[in-house]
């Protein structure tokens, strides 16, 4: 506890009234790679306790919707067009409920979804690469057409073969390490930026769009 509290974007986070450090990591990405905008439609995997949010609702404005998704209750955004649902990323009833709540096609999926660690590198490499791929599934599945995809992973064997895996679906793939990442963390971000395909379930979304 004493660390965090000589860490700077812990201080920074208490004073901005922001749930999370992690936050900044959000909010310096999109300053770098403008891959979030104002009015976009988001979904934020792994979103407790909040922080993510928070920073989404401020980008995006009145115009856009910003929905969590986690395992564990995420305390209410004081914001209508921020909603947090408790659900596993993976799951059917999980994605068939948040079809009945994105307004259209998701513009950006980003990810910041950790496993538990065991302390165990290997362990916790594979779990992460897994939780990973997780999200770019579910990014294909929601995504309209040149969406956007920030999601987190873990330095290791299997790292390389998710970039390949992303660099399938999107035309540019940036690889991102925030100032407010530790330098000791093994934590990294991959950047996929305009999906070649258009959303499984908002066919038409995109034209909607427009």
């Amino acid at each position: 506890m004493r660390e965090r509290k000589r860490d700077y974007y812990y201080r920074k986070a208490k004073e901005g009234k922001y749930r999370s450090r992690a936050t900044f990591k959000l909010l310096q990405a999109v300053q770098k790679y403008h891959f979030l905008k104002r009015g976009d439609v988001v979904v934020d995997l792994g979103a407790a306790p909040g922080g993510w949010l928070q920073a989404s609702r401020e980008i995006v404005g009145n115009e856009g919707f910003v929905l969590g998704v986690d395992l564990k209750n995420v305390q209410p955004i004081e914001a209508p067009n921020v909603l947090a649902i408790v659900g596993d990323i993976a799951d059917a009833e999980t994605h068939r409920l948040i079809e009945t709540i994105l307004p259209s096609a998701a513009d950006v999926v980003i990810s910041d979804v950790s496993p538990n660690v065991s302390g165990v590198w290997e362990v916790d490499h594979a779990r992460q690469m897994d939780l990973a791929m997780r999200s770019l599934t579910f990014a294909r599945k929601f995504l309209k057409a040149n969406g956007n995809l920030f999601v987190k992973v873990f330095q290791g064997d299997l790292f390389e073969d998710f970039i390949d895996r992303v660099k399938r679906h999107f035309v540019r793939v940036k690889i991102v390490k925030p100032k407010a990442s530790r330098t000791k963390s093994a934590e990294i971000y991959v950047l996929g930026m305009s999906l070649k395909e258009k959303s499984r379930l908002y066919p038409g979304a995109h034209d909607l769009l427009q």
